[in-house]
């Protein structure tokens, strides 16, 4: 790591004011280098572990797609395996009430066919004798004999 006095070192005078009779010039890129090389170089392990942390997840994630996916067919397949039973106990769910109230019905119509009945046996006598009086004509009224 570079100290700060050698930071400081690269603003320093290296002769007079004014244009350069005779002189190197500085390297700087092998200053920067210098400076830079440990940063980058920790920079490049980092990277390399970003890099194999990100592969680890990626593989991490297709595994967990892959199983989500088997179970994804195991769950559809129990589905389709109780789906016969499941039907039946619906089908058997909506056949109960629509029995009862069949039973219900059958019921009423027993009590109408009985009340029907039982009229019937009431009313017949005087329906046949009504009818025998409009059928056969009135021959003999009292009084009159022939």
């Amino acid at each position: 790591m570079v100290m700060f006095r050698d930071f400081l070192a690269r603003f320093r005078p290296t002769g007079a004011p004014g244009a350069s009779a005779t002189g190197v010039p500085a390297d700087r890129a092998a200053e920067l280098a210098a400076e830079l090389g440990p940063s980058l170089a920790e920079l490049t392990q980092t990277q390399e572990e970003a890099a194999a942390i990100r592969a680890a997840a990626a593989q991490e994630a297709e595994n967990m797609r892959r199983m989500a996916a088997q179970r994804a067919e195991e769950i559809v397949a129990e589905a389709r395996d109780q789906a016969p039973q499941v039907r039946a106990e619906a089908a058997s769910a909506v056949r109960r009430p629509a029995e009862a109230e069949a039973g219900r019905l059958l019921a009423a119509a027993d009590r109408a066919v009985t009340d029907v009945r039982r009229r019937i046996t009431e009313r017949m006598p005087a329906l046949v004798d009504r009818a025998a009086a409009q059928a056969l004509p009135q021959t003999e009224k009292p009084g009159r004999s022939r």
